[in-house]
């Protein structure tokens, strides 16, 4: 079976499987509009365990920058102008240094910042490395549900986390192998264990390991830089981590583990209607049209 992922956008979704990527999105008189892309062949070193999650991470940042920004344009558009203006090169990369620019700040400094304070009252801290890095990732861990829980009030982001929702249950649908419609897919639950909340979460705790063997009596700067480096190798174990719980999904101990992801899903994923589900559908059917699947569900 194709391996098939997906994002929510403005007023819909997205859809991506090993061909392609493909965006579905309602624009205001109803209608479903698309965006397909076949991938292009990469190095094989990228697909190599480790390095391919760094390379995943960053494909999908540039991905869903071209996908937000065409569901932007569909959702908002007004009148009959049906255009779609190219996004070009250096506003991608503007748009993805600043995002990464703002998770540095967010989840990297401050983070450090607070555990090298608490480290200045606290001697015992300062001194450990594991107490030191633990402070850091339990600030980290809160940063993040603060930032979640802050944007869930923002009415335009909870109809994506709608869409959300709406991906994940054909998704489901999709590897039950069943024919994809509204009603199959309406019976599944919104979360999914290999969703890129869950994947955060993963990246959180492993960070909080692989931090632990920064010495600890570098500067804060050398800390943070340290830190930024370390991205891709926390990243490409993410990843690995995150394939391994989708090969042992039926395996005892990888329904522990995911839980607090799934758990997590409940603040990013709710949900849908059946309009939503619709959408989702629309974009898994053109994505598999690359893979040459026709009817999308139970055709793989």
């Amino acid at each position: 079976m194709k391996t098939v992922g997906g994002q929510a956008v403005i007023e819909g979704v997205m859809m991506k499987s090993p061909a392609g990527w493909s965006v579905a999105v309602r624009d205001p008189k109803g209608e479903i509009n698309f965006k397909t892309v076949r991938s292009k062949k990469s190095n094989p070193i990228f697909k190599l365990p480790f390095i391919r999650g760094g390379v995943a991470l960053l494909q999908a940042m540039i991905v869903g920058v071209k996908a937000i920004e065409f569901s932007g344009s569909v959702a908002y558009r007004e009148g009959e102008d049906k255009s779609e203006k190219p996004i070009s090169t250096c506003a991608i990369g503007i748009s993805i240094a600043l995002a990464l620019i703002v998770a540095i700040a967010l989840f990297k400094f401050l983070p450090l910042l607070i555990a090298t304070f608490v480290g200045s009252i606290y001697g015992g801290v300062a001194k450990s490395s594991l107490l030191f890095n633990m402070v850091d990732g339990i600030t980290r861990v809160c940063i993040f549900l603060l930032y979640v829980y802050a944007i869930g009030f923002w009415k335009e982001m909870k109809r994506i986390f709608e869409y959300h929702g709406a991906e994940h249950k054909v998704i489901y649908a999709f590897e039950a192998g069943e024919e994809c419609t509204v009603e199959n897919a309406r019976k599944y639950k919104p979360y999914h264990p290999r969703c890129g909340t869950s994947f955060l979460l993963i990246v959180m705790v492993i960070s909080i390991v692989t931090f632990m063997f920064i010495p600890q009596e570098w500067s804060f700067i050398e800390k943070l830089v340290a830190r930024i480096f370390l991205l891709p190798v926390i990243a490409g174990i993410s990843f690995e981590t995150l394939k391994l719980s989708a090969k042992l999904k039926d395996h005892p101990a990888m329904g522990i583990i995911v839980y607090p992801g799934l758990l997590l899903q409940r603040m990013t994923a709710h949900e849908p209607d059946d309009s939503q589900i619709e959408v989702a559908i629309a974009a898994l059917n053109e994505v598999l049209k690359l893979d040459n699947i026709k009817d999308g569900c139970g055709q793989c």
